[in-house]
């Protein structure tokens, strides 16, 4: 006897579509993958009415800003709002206050994130230049990976030098897991920024303009050359260029273990909108336009780019909305509308498949942070996390009803169809039609070699 099955629906796989496949779970876990008629009897019975059964969506990059900075966001909000966007697990930068670089902060924020959390998390350690000894302690407080900022960003976190880097990334690697790398290069970037300040520059252009392509190509050359010599994984996040996608491509042909992320925003905003918006699309690095957007969706379809996550990150409308575009803050929320405009403006225009969805929106996540087979996989004894889509479904992205705390985002307003309308975490239904059902019982997961 299952506690839920999910039936009259289409299972989607990382290679195909499978109708009248569905699942069962009993507890947290997946226990049969099979046709409907084959299915166990269960307590619940969920008839999705011919929808597809993704494996959980995962987002690998959100800001939810706690311990520290709870007026702009926290993990019941910032939970919420991923289990209203179809996510069942997401992944917590560390730039909050104090920062995650130590076992005690990891430990603190896996007890605030779970009083309150909807879907599951992981947590990622901060690499810094005086941290080097924390590293492994917080791989054994339950980290799945690391991140370090080469470039100034929100928290003006400092970057390591490039000694204590090497050595950092030769401690990652002896102790198995990856880390990743906000890859921009910082001299470049003050150089432009002290120009066009003096210039009298403000608007919007100038902050794109600030941060060229080569700013992140030498940053990626940085830390795939270091990642070569120490035998680290490492990752780039929001990559934002096709010249960095094929900077990724050249390191891997040279045996660098290299994944790679980008999101809705570098794939479907165009340059217009910085005229049209202002400092609404400001984020770091910078939105390219759509020649960059083009390349960066079909490396998300051929494999180039690893995975698909969003950079959540959630400011107040004073913090964000400003005509001086240095004074603007950098970020805005993603969590809860990526799938619908993945679906819309990729699935549902041909452009993208749903298994290649699947793949960089589920299953790599997963893999890139050492969570798989628990997550990402819809196969017995894996988590029962599932995203119920509607292809159909069509929508108006109206930020006033996002579930952030703050809801400042450059699509508001937009249309498209395609949406997640059901979101399963561990075996719990959480959302069903726009509504919260489940209970906030999210748990940290751990790398699964742990």
């Amino acid at each position: 006897m299952a506690d839920l099955v999910v039936k009259n629906g289409i299972l989607v796989t990382l290679r195909e579509e499978l109708p009248g496949v569905g699942v069962a779970a009993a507890g947290s876990k997946i226990v049969a993958v099979a046709r409907d008629e084959d299915l166990p009897p269960a307590e619940h019975v969920l008839d999705i009415g011919g929808n597809y059964i993704l494996p959980g969506l995962i987002d690998g990059h959100v800001h939810f800003r706690e311990p520290g900075l709870e007026y702009k966001e926290d993990f019941g909000t910032g939970s919420l709002a991923a289990a209203m966007g179809g996510m069942t697990c997401v992944l917590d930068m560390p730039n909050t206050k104090p920062p995650t670089g130590t076992p005690e902060v990891v430990r603190l924020k896996q007890r605030l994130a779970e009083e309150k959390s909807y879907v599951d998390f992981g947590i990622l350690g901060l690499v810094v230049q005086e941290n080097v000894d924390q590293l492994l302690p917080m791989r054994e407080a339950g980290v799945v990976g690391y991140k370090c900022f080469l470039g100034e960003t929100i928290g003006n976190i400092p970057a390591p030098d490039d000694g204590m880097l090497v050595e950092a990334m030769g401690v990652i690697a002896g102790g198995g897991l990856r880390v990743g790398f906000h890859a921009e290069n910082n001299p470049i970037m003050q150089h432009l920024i002290a120009r066009y300040k003096a210039e009298g520059r403000t608007d919007a252009l100038a902050h794109l303009e600030s941060r060229p392509v080569v700013a992140e190509v030498e940053a990626i050359q940085r830390l795939a050359l270091f990642a070569l010599h120490t035998g680290c994984k490492v990752h780039v996040f929001h990559l934002s260029s096709k010249d960095g996608m094929d900077t990724i491509a050249e390191w891997r042909a040279k045996g660098v273990d290299i994944t790679c992320e980008t999101g809705p925003h570098y794939c479907f905003l165009s340059l217009d909108e910085y005229g049209r918006q202002g400092s609404v699309v400001r984020m770091n690095p910078p939105v390219r336009g759509l020649e960059h957007g083009q390349a960066l969706l079909e490396g998300l379809v051929n494999g180039k780019v690893t995975t698909i996550a969003t950079d959540h990150s959630p400011h107040t409308a004073e913090e964000k909305l400003n005509d001086d575009i240095w004074k603007a803050v950098s970020g805005f929320v993603g969590v809860e509308t990526s799938a619908q405009l993945f679906l819309s403006e990729a699935v549902n225009k041909g452009r993208m498949t749903l298994p290649q969805l699947v793949r960089a929106a589920s299953h790599n996540p997963a893999r890139t942070w050492d969570m798989f087979p628990q997550k990402g996989a819809l196969q017995v004894g894996s988590d029962a996390d599932m995203t119920i889509v509607d292809l159909h479904k069509e929508w108006l992205l109206d930020a006033s009803k996002l579930h952030s705390k703050n809801r400042v985002t450059p699509f508001d307003g937009w249309r498209g169809s395609g949406m997640p309308v059901a979101t399963i975490v561990r075996g719990q239904l959480v959302m069903k039609d726009g509504q919260l059902v489940g209970q906030p019982r999210g748990k940290m997961v751990r790398p699964s070699g742990s």
